[in-house]
C-alpha cells in the first residue's frame, strides 16, 4: 500500500489551473467549436431525433476532451518534466494531473450540454439520469487520455501515439456511454441503468489505479 503527499498534490493542482487561466484561449476555443458544431447541426437537420442527438453530443465529448484534456502531457517539455521528477513524487504527480483534468472535463461537459440544449432543445425525460451520465462520462474519458498521454509523452510521435493507443479503447466507452444514456430519453422504465453506471465508475476507477500503479515506472525513464 501506498500514501499520497496531498500537500503536492494541492501545489500541483493550483498550478495547472494558474497556467489555464493565463492561457485562456483554449478554454475559449473549446466553447467556440462546441457552439459552431451544434449551431451547423442545428441548421443543417434542426431538431435532431433523440439517437442522432446522443450520438452527436458524445462524438463532441470526445473531440472536446482531446482539446481539453490531452495536451496536459503534451505540453510539457523534457526540461520541465526533469525539474517536477526532482522535486515530487510520481504519483502525487499523476494524481493532480488526473483530478485537475477531470474537474476540468466535469466543468466543458456540462458546458456543451447546457449549449445542446439552447441549440437543439431537450429531448430528455430524464434530465438527471443524462447529467450523471455525462459528469461520468466526461470523467471517463479525461481520465482515459491523461493516462494515455502520459504514455505518448515518452515517444518522440507523441499525438499520433496517443490515437493509435486510444482508438481501440475508446470506441467500447464510447459505445457503452451512449448505450447507458438512451435511459434518458425513455418515457419506458428500463432496468439495468444503475448496473451499468455502476460498471461505468468501476472502470473510471480502474484506470486510476492502473494510472498510479504504471505511471512511476515511466517517470524514471
Amino acid at each position: 500500500m501506498f500514501s499520497l503527499n496531498s500537500q503536492q498534490i494541492k501545489t500541483l493542482i493550483r498550478k495547472d489551473f494558474l497556467l489555464e487561466t493565463r492561457n485562456q484561449y483554449t478554454i475559449y476555443g473549446i466553447v467556440l467549436y462546441v457552439i459552431s458544431t451544434t449551431l451547423v447541426v442545428y441548421l443543417a437537420m434542426g431538431q435532431p431525433e433523440e439517437n442522432v442527438w446522443n450520438g452527436l453530443f458524445w462524438i463532441v465529448q470526445l473531440f472536446v476532451c482531446i482539446n481539453a484534456v490531452a495536451k496536459s502531457f503534451l505540453a510539457e517539455s523534457h526540461s520541465r518534466m526533469i525539474y517536477y521528477y526532482s522535486i515530487v513524487g510520481a504519483r502525487e504527480f499523476i494524481v493532480a494531473k488526473l483530478l485537475y483534468n477531470a474537474v476540468l472535463m466535469m466543468l466543458m461537459s456540462v458546458l456543451s450540454l447546457l449549449i445542446f440544449i439552447v441549440f437543439l432543445e431537450n429531448p430528455f425525460t430524464h434530465i438527471y439520469k443524462f447529467v450523471l451520465i455525462t459528469l461520468l462520462g466526461g470523467t471517463g474519458l479525461s481520465l482515459l487520455f491523461t493516462f494515455l498521454a502520459a504514455i505518448a509523452a515518452k515517444a518522440k510521435q507523441q499525438a499520433s501515439l496517443m490515437a493509435i493507443m486510444g482508438l481501440p479503447i475508446i470506441i467500447p466507452q464510447l459505445l457503452l456511454l451512449m448505450k447507458i444514456s438512451t435511459v434518458a430519453f425513455s418515457s419506458v422504465i428500463q432496468e439495468g441503468f444503475w448496473e451499468m453506471t455502476g460498471l461505468l465508475m468501476l472502470l473510471n476507477g480502474m484506470v486510476i489505479a492502473l494510472a498510479i500503479i504504471l505511471f512511476p515506472h515511466l517517470w524514471k525513464d
